[in-house]
């Protein structure tokens, strides 16, 4: 995804404190932690994200919004359980965006104002944990695409569908919908292969929540944690894999919990790394529910994907 320019690799640095597994901590101010938020305005509804650290009296938040990825809010206020603070999100355009929100209950209730005028109402709770033992093991691998049709699979927006099974491929004609499977799942091991042309703009949202960057945009254009591998906004891949823009690769995922270790081309480039929350352009901001596998395909045309399998774990 790439539909607001990343953040500088040293701010990104400065300010991804990750709390442990807990979503909130004992003490200190009911809003630390982390929080699956939902924002209301009048024409839509669509997932966010928000993490809370306060050390020493220094108060820091970090918002996922609508697309972009996680990056840190200004002009925070901190008034008992009353927080406000300023984020610039994308609409189209950059767009200031001023955040109020009250804490109570364990629960969060907001306002939303946009400098083009739109208002929007926030509620949120407390982001789960998700803190579960691998299985002991999982169940042979299951095709989710059967290389002859769509079954199985649904547009966002089928008006605009541009997906077709091509010799034994998914294809993306041209951008368009994104797309994604009816079934959905909690914790599996993914295999998929996919062509990136150059220049393409894709990704592999796990549960429908979470991006493994797949992109080929012109250098410069991403720093590692926007680009090929990443967990967009989160988690840089910790090896660098040759591009192959073109030609066939594959990420080999297992994803339990909130803990995914990612395998590009047979190189481990991520190892069991916790994903702190949902990443730009996620389906829902509910974490704790099972989702489906979501191909992005409202950037760039020319994506393919094949041999996309799953294994669950074995009851």
């Amino acid at each position: 995804m790439a539909q607001m320019k990343p953040l500088c690799f040293a701010l990104l640095l400065a300010t991804l404190v990750l709390l442990p597994g807990a979503s909130k901590k004992e003490g200190g101010s009911p809003f630390t932690g982390r929080w699956d938020l939902t924002v209301n305005t009048p024409k839509d509804t669509y997932p966010s994200w928000m993490e809370f650290t306060e050390n020493g009296g220094n108060v820091r938040v970090r918002i996922v919004g609508r697309v972009a990825s996680a990056h840190p809010a200004t002009e925070v206020k901190l008034e008992g359980s009353h927080l406000s603070f300023t984020t610039s999100e994308w609409f189209e355009k950059d767009i200031p965006v001023s955040w109020r929100m009250s804490v109570a209950d364990g629960k969060l209730t907001g306002h939303q104002k946009r400098s083009d005028g739109v208002e929007g109402e926030i509620t949120g709770v407390h982001a789960p944990a998700l803190k579960r033992t691998p299985p002991a093991a999982w169940t042979n691998p299951e095709p989710l695409f059967n290389g002859k049709d769509l079954t199985g699979w649904e547009p966002d927006d089928p008006p605009q569908n541009h997906w077709k099974a091509q010799n034994g491929e998914l294809v993306n004609e041209s951008a368009g919908a994104n797309i994604r499977t009816t079934r959905k799942f909690q914790d599996f091991k993914l295999h998929i292969e996919y062509n990136c042309p150059k220049e393409g703009n894709s990704g592999v949202y796990l549960r429908g929540r979470y991006e493994i960057q797949v992109e080929y945009e012109p250098p410069g254009t991403d720093d590692k944690y926007h680009g090929m591998g990443s967990i967009y906004g989160f988690l840089p891949p910790a090896v660098d894999v040759p591009p192959r823009p073109g030609q066939w690769e594959s990420y080999d995922v297992t994803f339990v919990g909130r803990n995914v270790t990612v395998i590009r081309d047979g190189v481990p480039i991520i190892r069991n790394q916790e994903i702190p929350g949902i990443t730009g352009g996620a389906l829902d901001s509910h974490e704790g529910e099972p989702g489906p596998l979501y191909i992005q395909g409202d950037h760039t045309g020319g994506m393919k994907y094949r041999n996309i399998t799953i294994s669950v774990p074995q009851r």
